[in-house]
């Protein structure tokens, strides 16, 4: 499991750009939750908590990490440069594509109350209802100002990262048994979804599969009533992660089932959660000290998770203010805020699905681009 980080110190050796770098994909569109999100939430509900951002741009900008998403590492990666969130309307350049991706979305339609249950009203059907309605502008504007020509979208990459808010709120109110009842129709929709997708003109999906939560300071520190029974050797909740995999199985062989169905696509199981298992469970492997700690956050302790103040925000309690403040080494942490990855995680990460030896079909980018360097 720790191949990735070998490929991650002989990458600047290995791929290296040439004279006339080129890449047959000129542009990523991505659809995903704060995994990805680039800004689109905090441009539609501004509220940015300070220690975001502080480790690359020095200011918040809506990224959900101190830093760079592995979406910002990859669109570097193929030359391409930092994708602008659809719902970002001021400064915002789309010729290199378009990221959905929004903070709390899910994949299903939400069917609770939003905001009460911390859930973005930005669903997969919304994303994709965005999409069609860009490819419209797109196809109307004929390349004019910041959009890219009409011709983009079949030399596009289409990027899915989503369905982890979608399964942790099965398991937090149903268990695991909610999962295996509900990931069903969850996977459903995002085969369906990559199904329109390639009727609008697109023809390689990347579909990253669901980390193992199960390691994330938030659900160690809020369950940690149950002790080590649930624990394994590295002190993640075992049956968090067995829910994952089993859901993971199911769309590896949904994914499957769709690249059969659609002709002359490319449809990529990314199994991200093997590297970062390996990442949370062996961090001292990987240049890091900190795997189930927070770097974002308020309590100390083994993960420094209080789910009462989140990263960046303060609140009284017991007649005391408390505010969750940022590590000075973030670096040295696998989580930012307890829930997502740190830019250092986040960049691995990116070595990862570069590598292409976590994909099912194999399937690697350097075949079809001159990889850029990533600093």
């Amino acid at each position: 499991m720790r191949r990735f980080l070998v490929f991650s110190l002989v990458t600047m050796a290995i791929i290296v750009p040439k004279s006339d770098a080129n890449c047959a994909f000129q542009a990523i569109f991505n659809f995903g939750d704060s995994n990805s999100d680039t800004g689109a939430f905090y441009a539609a509900f501004p509220s940015q908590p300070s220690p975001n951002g502080m480790t690359y741009f020095k200011r918040p900008t809506g990224r959900a990490a101190d830093g760079r998403l592995y979406i910002d590492f990859l669109a570097q990666a193929l030359g391409l440069t930092f994708i602008s969130p659809y719902l970002q309307s001021i400064g915002s350049d789309y010729r290199n594509g378009c990221n959905f991706a929004t903070l709390a979305s899910t994949v299903l339609q939400p069917t609770t109350s939003l905001f009460v249950n911390g859930v973005s009203p930005f669903y997969l059907g919304v994303q994709l209802n965005q999409m069609k309605l860009f490819k419209a502008k797109v196809d109307e504007s004929g390349g004019k100002g910041n959009l890219p020509s009409s011709d983009i979208f079949g030399k596009a990459l289409y990027t899915l990262n989503i369905g982890q808010n979608d399964i942790t709120g099965y398991l937090g109110s149903a268990g695991p048994g909610g999962v295996k009842e509900n990931a069903p129709q969850v996977i459903s929709q995002i085969t369906s979804t990559i199904k329109e997708l390639y009727s609008l003109g697109g023809r390689t999906f990347l579909v990253l599969n669901l980390a193992p939560v199960g390691c994330y300071p938030r659900f160690l520190a809020e369950q940690s009533q149950g002790g080590s029974v649930d624990q394994d050797a590295s002190g993640c909740k075992i049956s968090y992660n067995n829910a994952v995999n089993e859901y993971n199985n199911m769309l590896k062989d949904a994914l499957q089932q769709t690249r059969n169905d659609l002709s002359g696509a490319n449809v990529i199981y990314v199994n991200t959660n093997a590297a970062l298992l390996d990442l949370y469970q062996n961090p001292k492997s990987h240049g890091m000290q900190h795997g189930l700690t927070a770097c974002c956050g308020q309590g100390g302790g083994d993960y420094n998770f209080n789910p009462q103040v989140f990263c960046g925000s303060s609140k009284v309690i017991n007649g005391q203010t408390v505010t969750a403040t940022a590590c000075s080494d973030p670096q040295n942490y696998v989580s930012w805020d307890g829930i997502h990855l740190t830019e250092a995680a986040n960049k691995l990460m990116t070595y990862a699905i570069l590598s292409g030896s976590y994909n099912d079909p194999p399937f690697s980018l350097n075949q079809y681009c001159d990889i850029q360097p990533i600093g």
